[in-house]
């Protein structure tokens, strides 16, 4: 459920994010916000780090649809080199 709280921005732009927010959403110090602002609507987006557990199905995945095409390192690398062209 949505919690709506009221706060306000101090002298030197800081916004405080109120206790049961933070509990709500597990938030701890320093963590790490993308911020977007347009007209009268501020929006923070906790930066979270991915998971390195599906980053490695990725590779996998990957490196068998490379295998299945018959794709070799010297292809990827010319690949590569043409792309920085």
């Amino acid at each position: 459920m949505e919690k709506l709280e009221i706060t306000s921005m101090s002298s030197r732009g800081q916004v405080v994010i109120p206790v049961d927010i933070r509990e709500q959403l597990g938030l701890k110090e320093g963590e790490k916000f993308v911020v977007v602002g347009e007209d009268d609507t501020v929006i923070l987006k906790k930066v979270t780090m991915p998971s390195f557990k599906n980053f490695e199905k990725l590779i996998q995945r990957t490196q068998q649809f490379a295998k299945g095409r018959g794709i070799t390192e010297t292809d990827v690398e010319n690949a590569i080199k043409r792309a920085r062209k």
